[in-house]
């Protein structure tokens, strides 16, 4: 069904008919129910603190039973976050901060371990790039200027690898 079928159909529905459905979609389906209780009572701090929480977790996760669990180091986590907050429609400004605190947490890992992983430089610069692409598009680009130079400067620090694409994002911005 199209958009416009679906304006048509919404269209010819009485108040009651459209009061049922609306219901019945807030009971039946998860992420209706999850939409309407964020946008009658949009908790963004404790959204955001949750989910900093699960992204800290998996770079020094809780101990269990006396031993230490291995951290996982999923970005996944934080992308999956990233998405839901933006499908909920969250200010940009909560997203952007979820954003470069998942690279934060990671970069405060790797001052404290040894990373071997291509893989985990590869996936904090597709994060960093994301991440500036964002704070561009939503204009909020000079609000994070001092976070955005902090993630550059431990790169620099930390000595990764792929230092000249994190030069280069920091070069094409010029503020």
């Amino acid at each position: 069904m199209s958009k416009r079928d679906l304006k048509k159909y919404v269209a010819q529905l009485t108040k009651e008919q459209l009061e049922e459905q609306i219901i019945e979609l807030y009971e039946k389906f998860s992420p209706v129910k999850v939409y309407y209780d964020f946008v009658f009572n949009p908790k963004e701090e404790t959204l955001l603190k949750e989910a900093k929480l699960k992204i800290a977790y998996e770079y020094f996760p809780v101990k269990k039973s006396g031993r230490r669990s291995r951290p996982k180091m999923r970005r996944s986590v934080a992308q999956k976050y990233i998405k839901h907050f933006t499908a909920l429609g969250v200010d940009p400004f909560v997203i952007a901060d979820l954003m470069l605190y998942n690279i934060e947490i990671a970069q405060t890992f790797a001052s404290e371990n040894i990373i071997k992983q291509d893989l985990f430089f590869k996936s904090m610069f597709n994060s960093f790039e994301q991440a500036v692409i964002y704070l561009i598009a939503n204009a909020i680009l000079t609000d994070f200027k001092s976070r955005l130079n902090a993630i550059h400067n431990n790169v620099l620090d930390q000595k990764w690898h792929n230092t000249p694409e994190f030069d280069a994002i920091m070069d094409r911005l010029e503020y």
